[in-house]
């Protein structure tokens, strides 16, 4: 197993999740009414992808919530927006019975390949295991239980970031908060969107792009076609057949090319029928779009 808690050893880029516990008789109900996920569905020792979303239904902070009774959640998401979150969700507590805490510091993530079983040991100390991509886990550790054995090597924090973007999986850093609706990043195709469920904070937004008309935008994957540096989170670039494109994660591949995920025009598309980015470099890169491991909706 490896660590994604830590910095010391991690490798270049690499962005170490949170935690945030939710605690109280109505941590459920409350964060039904903030999330786009149904976490009020959601049964003890599960966890769903959900986004939070400003009113306009721009993607605050992308969460792994996972539930462990009727009155405790953890919320694991990029360490980096563990402060805001709490503080933007804060603000609508009201008398909702519910204490938000930074549990960072008290909660390790760590993650394993799923084709590795987890140790019995280690399973039986976690507060929660979920799904991580196509074939992955992560366990939530209390850190008074994890073992220093478990620290990660550069070279493995590096194939977990590659991964994830194999996988297709978004996430949400400070340079891309509030800057994508849901679908741009593919939440719908991942089980992040609950489009049977009541009011949340961003929903008018997002259920009028999947009710009225086609998303023009989306989540892609693209390699280059030459050796470059890799590109940073939030950066603006401009493929060759034109359409521009917002990186949400990129990674360099042993080869010197670049590996990316960015929201971008579908094939076909034009800029024109982008929400407009900022205007990208005159320079163009050749890419090649590679598979995702799931469907878009049509």
């Amino acid at each position: 197993m490896i660590s994604l808690s830590s910095t010391p050893t991690a490798a270049v880029g690499h962005r170490p999740l949170g935690v945030i516990s939710a605690q109280g008789a109505d941590s459920a109900k409350f964060l039904q009414g903030q999330l786009s996920a149904n976490i009020e569905a959601l049964a003890p020792g599960s966890t769903v992808l959900a986004g939070y979303h400003n009113v306009q239904g721009r993607a605050i902070a992308l969460l792994r919530v996972s539930k462990l009774d009727h009155a405790r959640l953890l919320l694991t998401l990029p360490k980096e927006l563990v402060a805001d979150v709490i503080a933007r969700l804060s603000r609508y507590v009201l008398r909702a019975k519910i204490r938000l805490v930074d549990a960072s510091d008290a909660v390790m993530v760590f993650g394993a390949d799923r084709t590795t079983p987890i140790n019995p040991s280690t399973a039986a100390s976690a507060l929660a295991l979920l799904d991580w991509g196509d074939a992955r886990r992560v366990a939530l550790i209390a850190a008074d239980q994890a073992s220093t054995a478990l620290d990660e090597a550069p070279s493995e924090v590096a194939a977990w970031q590659a991964a994830d973007i194999a996988d297709g999986l978004p996430q949400i850093y400070q340079e891309t908060s509030e800057v994508f609706v849901a679908q741009m990043l593919n939440l719908d195709a991942l089980g992040g969107i609950a489009f049977d469920k009541g009011c949340y904070t961003g929903q008018e937004v997002i259920a009028r792009a999947h009710y009225r008309g086609r998303v023009k935008r989306r989540l892609q994957r693209f390699v280059s076609q030459q050796p470059m540096p890799s590109y940073v989170i939030g950066a603006v670039g401009t493929l060759d057949d034109g359409r521009t494109f917002k990186v949400v994660d990129a990674v360099q591949r042993d080869d010197g090319r670049c590996e990316w995920l960015a929201v971008a025009a579908l094939a076909g598309g034009t800029n024109s029928d982008d929400d407009k980015l900022e205007p990208a470099p005159n320079d163009t890169v050749a890419a090649q779009s590679l598979p995702l491991p799931y469907a878009l909706p049509d």
